[in-house]
């Protein structure tokens, strides 16, 4: 079984925010599938959602516990399940990449990604695989809060789509291939 994890912000108000790039991609996977999201069983911490892509077991989870408590929500699915941190794809945003640029790694630090940093420190690893997605760093006259937490513009908004399948296409590498061939893929 393989875990892939949308990171974002719960609720109506964050639902279209660069910090709920993560949560777009696990949807659009689960939507292309018909699967239909659920509380899980990490007494309501996630909502999540099990299902094939291909000849693998996957699990699609959203944490509910906040971008910067997203910790709490992976740990309790990954030891749920007692998988191995190699079969753990979390996906976020990233504001040090260009808007829409992708790039896959097996391990790293958090980066200055609040959520990212959550789920090391839970998980007490770096060693686990990420797909990070370009948002773009903010106008110099705004603070990273609102900039992340702030809707696309229209002009981006517009590209979403596109960057969004992209996104979808490493995941669905990832899974088939592995790391190093998203990695070769999409990191271009």
């Amino acid at each position: 079984m393989k875990i892939i994890v949308g990171l974002g912000n719960p609720g109506i108000k964050y639902r279209r925010t660069r910090h709920n790039l993560g949560f777009m991609v696990v949807d659009t996977l689960a939507a292309q599938r018909n699967l239909t999201f659920r509380r899980g069983r990490n007494r309501g911490k996630c909502l999540q959602v099990e299902g094939q892509i291909g000849k693998e077991q996957v699990l699609l989870v959203k944490p509910l516990t906040y971008m910067n408590l997203s910790g709490e929500s992976v740990s309790s699915v990954v030891n749920y399940y007692h998988l191995p941190l190699e079969d753990l794809l979390v996906v976020c945003d990233d504001v040090h990449l260009d808007l829409g640029r992708l790039r896959m790694r097996r391990s790293g630090s958090a980066g200055g990604h609040n959520g990212m940093e959550s789920i090391i420190k839970q998980l007490g690893s770096e060693v686990f695989p990420r797909l990070r997605i370009g948002v773009g760093e903010p106008p110099e006259w705004m603070d990273m809060m609102s900039y992340v937490l702030g809707v696309f513009p229209r002009t981006e908004a517009k590209q979403l789509p596109e960057i969004i399948a992209r996104a979808v296409m490493a995941v669905e590498t990832w899974i088939y291939y592995g790391v190093d061939e998203a990695m070769n893929k999409y990191n271009a």
